[in-house]
């Protein structure tokens, strides 16, 4: 496969996620989501001229303890939460100490795995619903990546950018 095809997906996969992070959702869309990702044999350019393989589902299917702490500002409290990740698209969930679980929805996308879950009820800020929409990517045994929480609040603190990590679950 040439440099020019490779690059070409790339861009194609990355203009689908900019237009999928950017669109307004609507609750009476299909809970549901399309698997994106680069045809088998295929590998993403990175900008340190390594190459990665693409990411799929079944690459971190189990369980996993994730850790997720703000970002910049004065809240270092962390979230912690369980992943359950299977290796297709359905089934997967977020399930926190107090027995929420929350159904996530996911595509994989190059070398990331792209999550999405809510509105549902905040473990971080009681009586606030809350969106989210993260990033992840595998880092030897371990997940990491970015989640970004929209609170249904007006007001400058309405989004939180959190690191979150995770290790296999025993």
């Amino acid at each position: 496969m040439n440099l020019h095809r490779v690059a070409s997906r790339t861009a194609a996969c990355c203009g689908v996620f900019v237009l999928v992070s950017c669109a307004k959702t609507d609750s009476k869309v299909a809970d549901s989501v399309a698997v994106i990702a680069p045809p088998a044999g295929a590998t993403t350019a990175t900008s340190g001229g390594v190459v990665a393989a693409p990411m799929a589902l079944t690459d971190i299917a189990g369980k996993w303890t994730v850790r997720a702490t703000p970002q910049g500002g004065k809240d270092t409290t962390v979230t912690v939460y369980t992943l359950t990740a299977t290796g297709t698209p359905e089934g997967w969930k977020i399930t926190y100490a107090n027995g929420l679980v929350v159904p996530v929805r996911v595509t994989a996308s190059a070398d990331s795995i792209i999550t999405d879950a809510g509105p549902y009820a905040s473990v971080r800020r009681k009586g606030v619903q809350v969106t989210t929409h993260g990033a992840f990517k595998k880092d030897g045994d371990k997940i990491v990546g970015t989640t970004v929480a929209h609170y249904s609040t007006k007001g400058a603190d309405s989004v939180l950018t959190l690191h979150a990590e995770g290790v296999r679950a025993p």
